[in-house]
């Protein structure tokens, strides 16, 4: 069974760093699309960053790219995001998800569909202020 579980949250002031992790259990860590999603009050879910293990291809949604920083790390079957120069609109609940089994092209479609998706991490809640 595939599970996350992610840490790194908290409070910030605008203009600050934060970094998160997720780390996976229950599958091997090669050929999976490893994303991050949000979603703040009253707001869907979107889609932050995802990277495919095998060959570390990354995507970003619009809104992060340039402040934010997918990476991975094997020998802890972990993905981190880095988020630099944060906004109070960058504010909400992180998630992780992870699709398994899959293709490079797969990553680009759970960001931006929220699908094939095989789990969700448990959130973590990042507030930044102003």
């Amino acid at each position: 069974q595939v599970q996350l579980v992610e840490s790194g949250g908290g409070s910030v002031q605008a203009g600050g760093s934060l970094r998160l992790s997720c780390a996976l259990s229950g599958y091997t860590f090669s050929r999976v699309c490893m994303a991050w999603f949000r979603q703040a009050p009253g707001k869907e879910r979107e889609g932050v960053a995802v990277i495919y293990t095998s060959g570390g291809r990354t995507y970003y949604a619009d809104s992060v790219k340039g402040r934010f920083t997918i990476s991975q790390e094997n020998a802890k079957n972990t993905v981190y995001l880095q988020m630099n120069s944060l906004k109070p609109e960058d504010s909400a609940m992180y998630y992780c998800a992870a699709h398994v089994g899959a293709s490079g092209g797969d990553c680009y479609t759970l960001l931006m569909k929220k699908y094939p998706l095989d789990a969700w991490g448990q959130g973590t809640l990042v507030t930044v202020s102003s």
